[in-house]
């Protein structure tokens, strides 16, 4: 027998919410010391920073899917469903226009927010299946760029899906592919707890005093997100002011984002060789400045493209061959 979904509200919740925030504001300062110059170029896009960044997204997107079901398992309520989407479709469309004037070269055109609002559309088709066939479609959700990713999406007008087999430039890409997963794994997940009495548990669960922050920024979830990197950015902004960063040559700068990158992917050798091959074709095309610009041409990318894929094969042959011997 199905046991009814709590009516009052679960803070338990919205502390994990909260955690899940403040989690961000972490990964998004570490982020903002990056782009100021206080820490090394690339260091939030490989290693355990990426690993963080992944699971913070999996985290928020999990947790929606818990709040879709426990919102509407029960029956859609229609008037709160729509406030609620257009709040959030609308905060992703700002962040898109923000972004698109800020840094054009890597503008977010399908965040967080924009996953969000789509899988709060999308998952609504799925808050009253049985928990263990949302659980299956979200295993294949989350397996199917491996499966089905094919070059005829790799046109931008498509990259929202996840299944290009290129990856888009953007500071924010959380595509349709892989991660609706997540959200189907939340819907699952409260399915399931529902059944085991684990959500009435949950509801009758004492929140410690201490935690009382936490809670209210995740029943203020959209509101935290919008405000925190403004202000962050703001304060390492007037920090610079005053205690402005070391500069490395634009030469040292452009190696480490370029070994920090190839990393992700390639041997420490692998991408000794490449950084240093590739910085020389910039250099001998005098490309350097272009490389740091933010109004890059087609052109020009283009171009920088071919040194990647010249170099690329270079190295490979040069270490088939015994590397430096």
């Amino acid at each position: 027998m199905h046991q009814s979904v709590p009516v009052r509200r679960i803070e338990a919740i919205d502390l994990a919410r909260g955690l899940a925030l403040i989690a961000m504001a972490v990964y998004h300062f570490a982020w903002d010391l990056e782009f100021f110059g206080y820490a090394d170029p690339g260091m939030t896009a490989v290693g355990g920073w990426k690993f963080f960044a992944r699971s913070i997204a999996s985290s928020f997107l999990f947790l929606v899917g818990v709040s879709l079901y426990l919102a509407h398992a029960k029956g859609i309520r229609w008037t709160g469903f729509w406030r609620r989407l257009f709040m959030v479709a609308g905060a992703a469309a700002a962040i898109t226009l923000v972004t698109w004037l800020a840094t054009p070269e890597s503008f977010i055109f399908f965040g967080i927010l924009h996953q969000i609002a789509v899988a709060s559309l999308l998952g609504l088709l799925f808050v009253g299946l049985p928990w263990p066939l949302v659980f299956t479609i979200a295993v294949a959700v989350i397996a199917a760029p491996f499966w089905l990713a094919t070059p005829a999406l790799d046109a931008p007008f498509w990259w929202w899906t996840g299944l290009s087999e290129i990856r888009p430039r953007s500071n924010d890409y959380v595509p349709l592919f892989p991660w609706f997963g997540a959200v189907l794994c939340g819907i699952a997940a409260a399915g399931a707890s529902q059944q085991a009495g684990i959500l009435d548990r949950l509801a009758r669960l004492a929140i410690p005093r201490w935690s009382g922050l936490l809670g209210f920024a995740g029943r203020h979830s959209l509101a935290f997100y919008l405000l925190h990197q403004p202000v962050l950015i703001a304060c390492v902004f007037l920090f610079a002011q005053v205690f402005p960063p070391e500069r490395e040559t634009p030469q040292v700068q452009f190696r480490q984002a370029c070994e920090a990158t190839c990393s992700a992917e390639r041997s420490a050798e692998f991408c000794s060789f490449y950084c240093v091959c590739v910085l020389d074709a910039v250099e001998r095309e005098n490309l350097l400045d272009a490389v740091f610009s933010s109004d890059q041409n087609g052109a020009t990318r283009s171009r920088l493209t071919e040194m990647a894929d010249i170099c690329t094969a270079e190295t490979s042959q040069k270490l088939d061959e015994g590397g430096s011997q």
